[in-house]
């Protein structure tokens, strides 16, 4: 199934970028929360929702986040998601760079606050 390979694969990129990831799964949301702590809107940067033809990649601070790539969708006041249909798409380095952007933003938050 393509969106499971999908999925393994972003989860992959995830813990590649922090290898500290808390990984809090939602099974009945079909949903798996990353953070740097246990706390969904404090401490999480990113997530993954599964669809049939394709994962979100969602932010959960993504409304935050500098996109120059244009990738990221949704008309929140904070959250931001990104398709990603294949591997190939999900190897695509702007995702990576988000990623980290994303860590970055909740690390700052987190010390700020």
């Amino acid at each position: 199934m393509q969106a499971q390979a999908v999925a393994h694969r972003l989860r992959a990129l995830i813990i590649e970028v922090y290898p500290e990831v808390v990984e809090i799964p939602w099974p009945s949301q079909r949903v798996a929360g990353y953070g740097v702590g246990p706390k969904k809107m404090t401490e999480h940067f990113c997530y993954l929702a599964a669809h049939r033809d394709h994962i979100n990649l969602g932010f959960n601070h993504g409304a935050a986040l500098s996109d120059p790539e244009g990738l990221l969708e949704g008309p929140g006041e904070v959250l931001r998601h990104i398709k990603v249909k294949t591997v190939n798409e999900a190897e695509d380095p702007a995702l990576q760079h988000l990623l980290e952007a994303a860590l970055a933003e909740r690390r700052a938050a987190l010390t700020a606050g």
